[in-house]
C-alpha cells in the first residue's frame, strides 16, 4: 500500500464523479491500492434489485455469478444481518462466516474457480434512500485482510460516498451527452466550485437556490453567516488548496451551515480537486468542489451526517435516523432490512456511545444538531 496508489485511487473516484462510465476504471485503482484482483459496487435500485458494477478484471466471474449461480449470495445476506454487529463500517468474511463455510460454501467454490477467496466491503451512502457497498476481492493464496486494511476501505469509502452523490445524479438525469456545466446546472445538489484564491468560479442553480439564508457570495467569495460555520468552512477550503497526495485518504465529513430563515442546516461537503483529466477539462480554474446538500423537511437525517456528527458507524447511523426522526425499532428495522431484535441491539450500542438512554433523549440531540 503506497502513498501514490491512495493517490491515484482517490482522483479517480472524483474523476468518476463527472465521467460515471469511469466507475469500472476507479473500482479498479481501489483495489489496486490493497495489491488485489478488483472491486465491485453494489447498489440498489428504485425497483428492489440490485446493479452491479465492476471493474474489468472481475466481468467473467460477476458474469457466471450473475447467469449461472443459482444458490444464495452468502456474504451479501449475512454482512445485511451481522454487519451492523460489527463496531466498523468495513466487514471482511471472518465477520461474517465460519471457516467450514469458506470451505464447502457454493459461492466460495465458485470464487476459488476465479483463484478468489476473501472479501471486504464496506457500505456507502450517497443518498438516504440507497443502499449501495464497495467490496474487494483478494486471491486465495493471500493473507485475510487486516483491521488496517479495512480501516483504509472505509476512508476509500467516505470519497466514494461523496463522489456517487454526483454521479448517481448525472446518471438518474441522463445527462452523460450534453457539457458538465450544463449537466451541474440541472442537479438537485448545490456545486461550488473554487479556484486557487478562495473564489468562486462556477456555482450551479441549486447552489444559488442556498444563497441568501445563512450563505452568500461577497466580493467572488463565500461568505457564512455563522461565525463557527465560517471558521471551519474557511479552514476546510484552506486545507483541500494545500492537499497533498498523502492528505488525499483523509475522508471528507459532513458540515453543517446554520440557516437563518430554515429550521434544518445545509450539509456541506469540502472536495479537493484532483489532478483528473475529468475536472481539468471542465473547470479548468477549480482547486475545491463544495457539495451543497438542503435537505427535504420532513425526511429523517442524513445517515452520513449523523455517523459523521456523532462519530458512529453507518449502520449505526441507518438505524438511529430512523428511530430518531419517530419510527419504532420496528419500523426501523423493517426499512433496512434486519429484525426488530438486531435494530434494538444496534440501538442500545448507540445509546453507550453517544451518551443517552431513551428514544427520546437521542431524538432531541438530533433536532439540536442536524433537524433543528
Amino acid at each position: 500500500m503506497t502513498a501514490d496508489r491512495l493517490a491515484t485511487a482517490v482522483e479517480a473516484i472524483y474523476g468518476a464523479a463527472l465521467n460515471p462510465p469511469g466507475w469500472p476504471d476507479a473500482l479498479q485503482t481501489i483495489a489496486d491500492v490493497f495489491e488485489d484482483v478488483g472491486a465491485v459496487l453494489v447498489f440498489e435500485r428504485d425497483d428492489g434489485g440490485f446493479g452491479v458494477i465492476e471493474s474489468a478484471s472481475l466481468s467473467p466471474m460477476i458474469r457466471e455469478f450473475t447467469n449461472s449461480f443459482h444458490g444464495e449470495d452468502l456474504r451479501a445476506i449475512r454482512a445485511r444481518e451481522r454487519g451492523l454487529y460489527v463496531n466498523r463500517d468495513a466487514v471482511t468474511d471472518r465477520d461474517l462466516v465460519t471457516p467450514d463455510e469458506m470451505e464447502m460454501h457454493p459461492q466460495y467454490k465458485l470464487l476459488m474457480n476465479y483463484g478468489l477467496k476473501f472479501c471486504a466491503a464496506a457500505s456507502v451512502s450517497p443518498v438516504p434512500h440507497l443502499a449501495a457497498a464497495i467490496s474487494v476481492q483478494r486471491l486465495a493464496a493471500k493473507p485475510p485482510y487486516s483491521d488496517s486494511e479495512l480501516a483504509t476501505l472505509t476512508k476509500l469509502c467516505h470519497h466514494a460516498e461523496a463522489s456517487l452523490r454526483l454521479s448517481i445524479r448525472l446518471l438518474s438525469a441522463e445527462l452523460s451527452n450534453v457539457g458538465l456545466r450544463d449537466a451541474l446546472s440541472r442537479l438537485g445538489v448545490g456545486v461550488f466550485a473554487i479556484d486557487s484564491l478562495s473564489r468562486v468560479v462556477f456555482l450551479n442553480k441549486a447552489a444559488e437556490t442556498s444563497l441568501g439564508d445563512g450563505i452568500k457570495i461577497q466580493n467572488r467569495r463565500l461568505e457564512i453567516s455563522s461565525r463557527a460555520s465560517r471558521k471551519a468552512i474557511e479552514q476546510a477550503i484552506a486545507g483541500a488548496l494545500m492537499a497533498t497526495p498523502e492528505d488525499l485518504l483523509a475522508a471528507p465529513h459532513a458540515m453543517l451551515i446554520q440557516r437563518e430563515n430554515t429550521s434544518r442546516p445545509l450539509t456541506i461537503y469540502v472536495l479537493p480537486v484532483v489532478n483528473t483529466s475529468a475536472w481539468t477539462r471542465w473547470l479548468t480554474q477549480a482547486r475545491v468542489i463544495l457539495l451543497v446538500v438542503d435537505p427535504r423537511p420532513g425526511d429523517p437525517p442524513d445517515p452520513t451526517t449523523v455517523r459523521d456528527l456523532l462519530g458512529i458507524t453507518l449502520g449505526e447511523a441507518r438505524v438511529a435516523s430512523l428511530v430518531g426522526s419517530g419510527l419504532s425499532p420496528r419500523e426501523a428495522g423493517l426499512k433496512i432490512g434486519v429484525t426488530e431484535e438486531s435494530a434494538r441491539t444496534v440501538l442500545k450500542r448507540v445509546y453507550a456511545k453517544i451518551g443517552v438512554s431513551k428514544q427520546s433523549e437521542l431524538a432531541a440531540l438530533l433536532t439540536k444538531l442536524v433537524l433543528k
